[in-house]
């Protein structure tokens, strides 16, 4: 991801979804430490639920095209 949009991507979790920062700085960690996707950890971390998983990859989808 280019430095632009991580900081469209962390506003939007912050600011749309409500995501604590602190939930988005250990997502963010653990997706650069295992080369994983963002929106997978933050899942797998419990930090979303499926719906926010699902909004997330339709900002993503809206962001990029």
């Amino acid at each position: 991801m280019s430095d632009q949009t991580t900081f469209q991507v962390i506003r939007f979790l912050r600011q749309d979804l409500s995501l604590p920062d602190e939930s988005v700085e250990l997502a963010l960690k653990q997706s650069q430490s295992n080369r994983g996707s963002l929106p997978i950890v933050l899942w797998q971390y419990g930090l979303v639920t499926l719906s926010q998983l699902d909004r997330i990859y339709d900002w993503f989808e809206s962001y990029v095209y």
